[in-house]
């Protein structure tokens, strides 16, 4: 089960000319759908004078989602091309916008991707690539005596501990690894007045 992906850990920007055109590239860090398009709107607003806002992101594990727009650029120019540099650094849960001011003379098909692939990758060449994991939560209950051995198993699973509280009944959340979680629940499931109560 694949549960790490690679992404970007900041906004980051890069810039190509050509011509005269200008191609303003921003690579920024998103979670899911709502965000790319909180994103895009505000894109749109700042370079509203702007003759293009293209972009492509990939989100998931695997990217399997995925969109690319031309925004009025020949099709297969601007967007195929910069999702194509985000599949080159191995990269998810990322958007990357290029703006073009246009600078009067046009740059052909072969132009235009290379300059999208280009002031792509430079974007992405100036953010800080990190590795996430994909995590479940559970929580759990047990009784005081049994600390110890919860700890244990915990500790060995490497899953974080979350708001514990350490009472009589005892209560944490746990987050961990999703290919951890089904050796988590087993182990502690053998342990006497274990409770899982939810798991996400």
């Amino acid at each position: 089960m694949i549960d790490t992906y690679k992404t970007i850990a900041n906004r980051s920007e890069g810039l190509y000319k050509d011509k005269g055109s200008k191609f303003l590239a921003f690579a920024v860090p998103v979670e899911g759908i709502e965000e790319v398009n909180l994103e895009l709107e505000q894109f749109r607003k700042s370079y509203f004078d702007a003759r293009h806002v293209c972009y492509a992101y990939m989100l998931g594990v695997d990217g399997e989602q995925y969109r690319v727009y031309d925004d009025g650029e020949p099709s297969g120019t601007a967007g195929r091309p910069i999702l194509g540099q985000i599949r080159s650094f191995g990269l998810s849960n990322v958007l990357v916008v290029v703006v073009r001011y246009f600078g009067g003379i046009l740059l052909g098909t072969g132009g235009l991707i290379v300059a999208y692939k280009t002031a792509a990758a430079a974007a992405l060449s100036n953010a800080r690539i990190l590795e996430k994991t994909l995590d479940a939560q559970i929580s759990l209950s047990f009784e005081y005596p049994y600390t110890n051995e919860v700890m244990s198993i915990i500790k060995d699973c490497e899953a974080q501990i979350i708001d514990p509280k350490y009472e009589e009944l005892c209560s944490m959340s746990l987050s961990i690894r999703q290919s951890r979680l089904n050796e988590l629940k087993e182990r502690l499931s053998k342990v006497e007045s274990v409770l899982i109560t939810n798991d996400e």
